[in-house]
């Protein structure tokens, strides 16, 4: 009897196709909707995934503006800033923050689910977020994506 070994395959970064996806947030939960682009954002969905490279796609978000959280977490859910001076903390609201720059909240929701390293910082750069319904994407044909909850 022959024995065949298996060979685990790892993805190199010449390698990777990369897709554009286009998410809704209108009325998505925040939480729940970082998640799923961070898993998106970091290839984890496809099977050739590979932990130390970037495999994952492109992410356009639309409609940042209209995401919502459950509770009273819009009262209550503080954003923090050190400025690095003494007395430069910085506390904002996630009310503040949805008046003044709502694509902030899921760039900082999203950068929270992904690795503090060099690969991290690659990944971000591939999120897209607009707080209306309007995007410059449109040259590359981003797929619509179902959100799955």
């Amino acid at each position: 009897m022959e024995l065949t070994a298996k060979i685990t395959k790892s993805l190199r970064k010449e390698d990777v196709q990369r897709k554009w996806w286009l998410i809704d947030a209108e009325g998505k939960h925040l939480g729940r909707l970082c998640s799923q682009i961070a898993t998106l954002l970091r290839g984890k969905h496809k099977p050739e995934f590979t932990p130390h490279v970037d495999c994952g796609d492109f992410v356009i978000v639309i409609n940042a503006g209209k995401v919502l959280l459950t509770g009273k977490r819009t009262d209550k859910k503080v954003y923090f800033h050190y400025t690095g001076y003494p007395g430069g903390a910085k506390y904002r609201t996630f009310k503040e923050l949805m008046k003044t720059n709502p694509t902030k909240v899921i760039e900082h929701a999203v950068w929270g689910m992904l690795p503090k390293n060099r690969l991290g910082r690659q990944i971000i750069k591939k999120l897209k977020v607009y707080s209306g319904s309007e995007h410059s994407h449109i040259a590359q044909k981003p797929e619509i994506y179902e959100l799955k909850y």
